[in-house]
């Protein structure tokens, strides 16, 4: 490996990353749209990968609904830090002659697809550079698994414009993805598809991963405009109780009808500004599919129980959120004035 790029490797995990990577466009050629590194920097031939890891301890808590405001916070903070560890890694390269470009870890979309930062497709996918560099492989839900964190970590990424030595994928066999679609089942939303897969090639190398269905459902969701569950025993910590669509052009139609709504409920606290929720904030309500996947599938199975058995979100008229039984919480919403009510779920 060049001088560099283990300066480099070896920098970013002392300031925090747990695994690091290098791809470069050859390794990445043949593969989507979003695996073209130069789509966001001309310039760029080659990209240092890495994983900064959620705080565990904080997972348990959310999933049960009894405390929300850690894990959001513990996830904003990652995210800060992937970024940072990102900026830091360009100014290292800088030092030592090269150019760079740091790369944010999150809300940053493309506008030339058919929706624009709606579709929610990445300028960079940092999943496909992740995979291909050898820190983790392609769970059932798509995301991200490591072996040490699981699908518990937030992807950072450096780009370069030299050619660096790049890593190899992993074993093939060391996966831990055993199909056990509780991330499937974690999620209110069916953002991914039980049956239908996607193939790509990175760099002549092929990766299978279930087909995601429109990343609007996520947004719709995870966004916190609805939350409960088709069962109605559980939800995440949206209070929200919209109705959820069959397909994607449903939930497109349903999020410009109860976006207001959403806008309009009092503030539980927390949150974020983002750019595909103008006016408002958007609030750690879910995110299932990666804090409940982990290598050890009992834990899995501990945690996809915790979810089931928190019960369901209501807020209360100062803003607070809080997890009912499912019969209570039904007689909580029933129990609202109208208009307070229309802010939740429809009114006859």
């Amino acid at each position: 490996m060049d001088d560099f790029s283990q300066f480099a490797m070896d920098n970013l995990k002392t300031f925090g990353a747990s695994r690091v990577g290098i791809v470069t466009r050859e390794t990445l050629a043949g593969g989507p749209p979003s695996a073209e590194l130069t789509y966001f920097w001309p310039q760029a031939k080659s990209a240092i990968v890495f994983t900064v890891p959620l705080n565990q301890e904080l997972i348990p808590g959310f999933l049960k609904k009894e405390d929300q405001i850690s894990h959001e916070n513990d996830n904003f903070q990652t995210n800060v830090i992937a970024g940072g560890l990102s900026l830091w890694g360009a100014n290292w390269a800088k030092q030592r002659g090269y150019e760079a470009m740091p790369y944010v870890p999150n809300d940053s979309y493309r506008t030339d697809t058919p929706g624009g930062v709606l579709d929610m497709h990445p300028e960079i996918s940092l999943r496909y550079l992740a995979v291909r560099s050898g820190l983790g492989y392609f769970g059932f839900s798509g995301n991200l698994i490591t072996l040490d964190h699981g699908a518990a970590v937030v992807i950072g990424c450096i780009l370069i414009n030299e050619e660096l030595t790049p890593t190899d994928p992993l074993p093939a066999e060391d996966n831990y993805c055993d199909n056990c679609r509780l991330c499937m089942a974690s999620c209110t939303s069916g953002l991914v598809d039980p049956k239908e897969m996607t193939n790509i090639s990175l760099g002549g190398i092929s990766f299978d991963y279930p087909k995601r269905r429109s990343y609007m459902r996520c947004n719709y969701v995870c966004g916190g405009i609805s939350g409960l569950h088709p069962s109605g025993k559980w939800s995440t910590w949206s209070p929200g109780r919209f109705p959820l669509p069959e397909d994607d052009q449903g939930f497109f139609d349903a999020m410009v009808k109860n976006i207001s709504a959403y806008l309009r409920r009092p503030d539980s606290g927390g949150g974020y500004a983002h750019s595909l929720m103008p006016g408002g904030k958007i609030h750690q309500t879910c995110g299932n599919c990666q804090i409940l996947c982990h290598p050890d599938k009992e834990v899995r199975k501990e945690r996809y129980q915790m979810l089931k058995e928190g019960g369901v979100v209501v807020q209360h008229e100062d803003g607070k959120l809080e997890a009912m039984s499912p019969e209570e919480g039904a007689r909580f919403v029933a129990d609202l004035p109208e208009e307070r009510k229309k802010l939740y779920c429809e009114v006859d």
